[in-house]
C-alpha cells in the first residue's frame, strides 16, 4: 500500500510546477528576446482603468471556478458541500495543469472526488459527465464559430507565414477531432452501453496509480451502470442546469483575454473584434489539446502570441500580454494546488505518505 501512495505522491507532487514554468518562461523569453521593441512597449499606460479590467479578468476566472463548483455539486446530488466541490475543482486544475494538455487530470479527479465520501462508481460516473459536458460544449461550440466568423478572418494572420497559419488551422482540426471521437465513445457509454464503459473504466482502474481499487472494479462497475441509468432518465432541468454551468465556465474563461487588452487600449476595439478575439480563443483551445507540454506550457503562449497577436502594437507585446494572460488564468492553479495537495495527501493517507513529498 506504500508503494502505491508513494506513485499517487508522485503523480501529484506539488514540485511538479517547476516543470511548466520553466518551460513557459523558456519559450517567453526566447520569444522576448527576438521580438522585443521598446518602442512598442511605449503604447502601454497603466492607469485606474486598467486595474479595473484586470479585476474583471481575474472575476471571469472566479465565475470560470463558480460554474465548475455548481455543476460537480447538481452532478453529485449535493451529497458535496460547497467548500468540497471548492477543494476537488482546485485539485482537479492542479493535475490538469502538471499534465500534458491530451492527458489531462480526469483520472485522479475520481480519487479526489471518492476521498470526499463519494463512492467509486458513482465518483466514475461524476467525472464521465462533467468530461462529457465539456467536450459538448466545444462539440457545439466549434461550428457555430466557423458559421457566425468570416472563416479568413478566423484563420487570416498577418505576417505570418503559410506554414504557420497551416499548423494552426490543422491543430484546431485534429484536436476537434479528438474531442468529436472522445465524446461519441463517451455518449455511446453513458447513454446507450453503460456496460461497455464499465469495461473501459476497468481497464483505467489497471493503472498503477488506481491498482489499489482493482478489487471495488466489480461493484464500481455496477454503481456505473445504475447511474447510467439515473442520467438517461434525469429531466431537462437537470441537463440545464449542469450545461448552463458549464456554458458560463467555459465562456467565462474566454472572456478574460477580452478583459485584458480592455485593461490597457479600451478604445482600440469594436464589438466585432472583441468576438473574433473570443472565437480565436475557442479554437486556441482546441488546438492546445495536442499539446505534449504540462498544461500546454510554452506552446499557449506561442499559440497566443501568433494567434492573437494582431490586435496587438507588436510582437513583443503580444508576448507580454500572454505572460499576463497565463498569469491570471494558468499560473494560480499551480501555487493553490501545491498549497492544498500535501494537506490533501496527509488527510486521506496519513502521515506516512507526507515524507514522501518533502
Amino acid at each position: 500500500m506504500e508503494g502505491e501512495q508513494q506513485i499517487l505522491t508522485k503523480k501529484i507532487s506539488p514540485y511538479k510546477i517547476i516543470y511548466p514554468i520553466i518551460i513557459g518562461l523558456a519559450v517567453v523569453s526566447y520569444m522576448l528576446y527576438k521580438e522585443f521593441d521598446i518602442k512598442a512597449f511605449e503604447e502601454i499606460t497603466f492607469s485606474w482603468n486598467s486595474v479595473a479590467w484586470l479585476v474583471v479578468a481575474i472575476l471571469c476566472m472566479g465565475i470560470r471556478d463558480l460554474g465548475y463548483v455548481i455543476r460537480i455539486r447538481v452532478l453529485s446530488g449535493d451529497r458535496l458541500s460547497w467548500l468540497q466541490s471548492l477543494r476537488i475543482i482546485f485539485l482537479w486544475e492542479f493535475t490538469s495543469a502538471v499534465t500534458p494538455s491530451a492527458i489531462g487530470g480526469t483520472s485522479i479527479a475520481i480519487l479526489f472526488v471518492n476521498k470526499e465520501g463519494i463512492k467509486v462508481g458513482r465518483s466514475s460516473a461524476i467525472v464521465m459527465a462533467t468530461s462529457f459536458l465539456d467536450e459538448l460544449y466545444f462539440i457545439l461550440m466549434f461550428p457555430l464559430i466557423l458559421i457566425f466568423v468570416n472563416h479568413n478572418q478566423l484563420w487570416n494572420i498577418p505576417g505570418a507565414s503559410t506554414a504557420v497559419i497551416d499548423s494552426l488551422f490543422w491543430f484546431a482540426i485534429i484536436g476537434y477531432s479528438i474531442k468529436l471521437l472522445y465524446l461519441l465513445i463517451l455518449s455511446y457509454g453513458l447513454f446507450k452501453n453503460p456496460r461497455g464503459l464499465k469495461y473501459l473504466i476497468m481497464k483505467c482502474f489497471k493503472l498503477r496509480i488506481l491498482r489499489k481499487w482493482r478489487q471495488n472494479a466489480n461493484e464500481a462497475g455496477y454503481d456505473i451502470i445504475r447511474n447510467s441509468h439515473e442520467l438517461k432518465h434525469m429531466p431537462f432541468s437537470f441537463w440545464l442546469k449542469t450545461f448552463g454551468a458549464t456554458f458560463f465556465s467555459w465562456t467565462a474563461r474566454y472572456w478574460v483575454v477580452n478583459a485584458i487588452l480592455m485593461a490597457f487600449w479600451a478604445g482600440r476595439y469594436d464589438w466585432a473584434q472583441h468576438f473574433l478575439i473570443f472565437a480565436r480563443q475557442l479554437v486556441m483551445w482546441i488546438m492546445m489539446l495536442v499539446s505534449p507540454t504540462p498544461g500546454g506550457s510554452g506552446f499557449a503562449e506561442y499559440v497566443f502570441s501568433k494567434y492573437l497577436g494582431e490586435f496587438l502594437p507588436s510582437a513583443g507585446v503580444a508576448v507580454a500580454m500572454a505572460i499576463l494572460w497565463r498569469l491570471i488564468s494558468y499560473y494560480p492553479y499551480l501555487f493553490i494546488g501545491a498549497f492544498l495537495i500535501p494537506r490533501w495527501i496527509t488527510k486521506h493517507f496519513g502521515g506516512s505518505i507526507k515524507k514522501g513529498i518533502k
